[in-house]
């Protein structure tokens, strides 16, 4: 079967849905996959899974899930009538496939259902190159900078650039 119909085929089994506290280590796995191209700016893995239960005491991770294995990965968080999307991770197998648009509209949905006006999120500098037009495309716009947080260590300089979208 030809890549593209392949790909539109398991794009079709994928279900979206809130995960579940047993889900942590499956998406501490995939963050730490999806991430290993932040290795050129950090060292070591991006997460463990108690970082994950972590952040599901804070927020909700929505998972993408076929009927084997998690395939994508988001975090939101609630702030008020704002929200915070983070950790948008999608697998190797399935980057270039649509997932990761996907589960940031799954996102964006979630926090109107919140009653949230906006959406915002940061990516780090070293990946604004690829990261910044994928973001503006979905419309978000860049609102400043912000530094990193003194205890992080990198490998080169490097600051946050945050991006904002209204929820309408």
């Amino acid at each position: 079967m030809p890549a593209a119909a392949n790909s539109a085929s398991q794009e079709r089994n994928i279900r979206m849905r809130i995960a579940q506290r047993g889900d942590a280590e499956a998406i501490a796995r995939l963050i730490n996959a999806a991430f290993i191209v932040e290795r050129v700016a950090f060292d070591g893995d991006r997460t463990d899974t108690q970082g994950v239960r972590e952040y599901m005491e804070k927020g909700t991770f929505l998972v993408a899930d076929d009927a084997t294995e998690l395939s994508g990965c988001v975090y939101v968080e609630i702030r008020g009538d704002r929200s915070y999307l983070g950790l948008l991770s999608v697998a190797p197998a399935r980057q270039g496939t649509g997932l990761g648009r996907q589960l940031v509209a799954a996102a964006e949905e979630y926090a109107r259902k919140a009653a949230c006006r906006a959406m915002e999120l940061r990516i780090i500098s070293p990946r604004a190159e690829s990261l910044l037009p994928f973001y503006q495309h979905l419309g978000y716009a860049q609102t400043g900078t912000a530094a990193f947080p003194a205890e992080v260590t990198t490998k080169m300089p490097c600051h946050y650039i945050l991006m904002t979208k209204p929820l309408r």
